[in-house]
């Protein structure tokens, strides 16, 4: 079924496949997945393409600096048919939300954001709203380097299980979409893989994923290891311990098998703890410090 699932975004996210199976352990280890990549590469229709095949429902919004976080998370409003305030949620209560461009909006409307990812709620003039269920976001970032955009703090990023990016296609995939562009995304996919309750039933499957005394000691000995080097001021803190466990025992529920690998813990080493790691000095860019975080994971020995 879960195999089934990634050959169906596949379809419509070509040559991508990696990053379709990183989402998707991100979407079964109850996480969110953060997209540093420039425009038009392909992040809303990757959103879009989960959402369908979950039958569950699919909102984006467009973070900008103006955006208040009402208009992210819903508010009061009057009903004038009752003459009274009434709920009214805002785009945030959908199953998979696409987050596009985070920060470029203000803190204020990040940390509401990254609040209610980490809450699953929302709580409006002291009432709290349960998010959907199953609830998925895919937040995309500009490269920092780009003008116009708010540094997200070290604690927000933490918020996110694992972070990737799609990248340009390969010249192949590329001309294949130029030689056919009546192609989209809601003619391809075929009819919902999973459904809520289901994909509920999958999460849980996750937490009776074996995690072996001797792979959980290499796994924390990636993440030691970030504590310890010279190039890192901050390593992976225990937040971080814990999501990366939850993403091995995803990636293997994945892959068909009952019991995590340490190939599981070194192929999620870079998407798990790359972005909740800070480099020393002026450092900031993404390729560094993924660079930092795999020679140090692949440096640590791995069990016989």
């Amino acid at each position: 079924m879960l195999e089934r699932a990634a050959r169906s975004v596949g379809r419509i996210v070509r040559g991508k496949e990696d990053v379709v199976r990183l989402t998707l352990v991100g979407l079964l280890a109850k996480g969110h997945v953060l997209l540093e990549d420039v425009p038009g590469v392909g992040k809303t229709t990757l959103a879009h393409a989960l959402a369908h095949i979950l039958g569950g429902s699919f909102s984006r919004v467009q973070l900008t600096s103006d955006l208040l976080p009402a208009d992210l998370l819903g508010g009061q409003v009057l009903d004038r048919s009752r003459q009274e305030l009434v709920f009214r949620p805002g785009p945030i209560f959908a199953n998979v939300v696409l987050a596009d461009e985070l920060n470029r909006a203000t803190p204020r409307t990040q940390s509401g954001l990254l609040e209610a990812m980490a809450e699953r709620s929302v709580s409006i003039d002291g009432v709290t709203h349960r998010l959907p269920e199953p609830f998925f976001v895919i937040a995309t970032q500009n490269p920092i380097e780009h003008h116009g955009v708010y540094h997200l703090p070290q604690s927000q990023m933490d918020r996110f299980l694992l972070r990737t990016h799609l990248g340009y296609p390969d010249e192949v995939t590329e001309l294949e979409l130029l030689r056919d562009p009546t192609s989209s995304a809601d003619e391809e996919l075929p009819q919902a893989v999973l459904s809520g309750p289901v994909l509920i039933e999958l999460m849980r499957a996750v937490e009776d994923v074996e995690l072996s005394a001797e792979v959980a000691r290499y796994l924390q000995a990636i993440v030691l290891a970030t504590r310890t080097s010279g190039e890192i001021e901050m390593g992976v803190s225990t937040r971080g311990l814990l999501a990366f466990g939850r993403a091995a025992r995803a990636k293997a529920l994945i892959e068909g098998r009952r019991f995590v690998t340490p190939d599981d813990v070194l192929d999620l080493a870079v998407p798990v703890c790359a972005h909740r790691v800070a480099l020393t000095g002026e450092r900031v860019a993404r390729a560094e410090a993924e660079a930092v975080v795999r020679d140090l994971a692949e440096a640590v020995e791995p069990p016989p």
